[in-house]
């Protein structure tokens, strides 16, 4: 099976030895997702709420660049460096998968990469 690389131009660069994502068949694997501002390469201010829109922000751009919407996300998984975070970032989620939800697991972690408070990966059928 073919698997080809995803590097969309609109995307901030990747902060390590990964790409945004990799489409293998029907599906396609996005990489966590943190708050960079895809101008400037930095982690975004703010709340909970300012770093989920960032991070979701982040994940549109890879399924635009594939002709796809969060309605074709099948799975999600959030990873949270303070779960008293989750009501925030469960209220931004929300405005994104609107309906027939992904399923989805949130975690907490120890750390982020750059500071972030969350990461957000997801796959997709294409």
């Amino acid at each position: 099976m073919q698997k080809t690389i995803i590097k969309p131009a609109q995307s901030a660069p990747a902060v390590g030895p990964y790409n945004h994502a990799v489409k293998v068949g029907s599906l396609l694997f996005c990489a966590g997702q943190i708050p960079l501002d895809p101008a400037t390469g930095n982690l975004v201010e703010g709340d909970i709420k300012a770093q989920t829109q960032r991070v979701l922000e982040n994940v549109k751009c890879i399924l635009d660049d594939q002709s796809l919407t969060f309605a074709h996300v099948v799975k999600s998984t959030v990873f949270l460096t303070n779960l008293a975070d989750f009501a925030g970032m469960n209220e931004v989620y929300a405005r994104y998968f609107t309906h027939d939800f992904p399923a989805r697991s949130t975690i907490q972690v120890a750390a982020l990469p750059r500071g972030a408070s969350v990461e957000i990966e997801v796959i997709a059928h294409c």
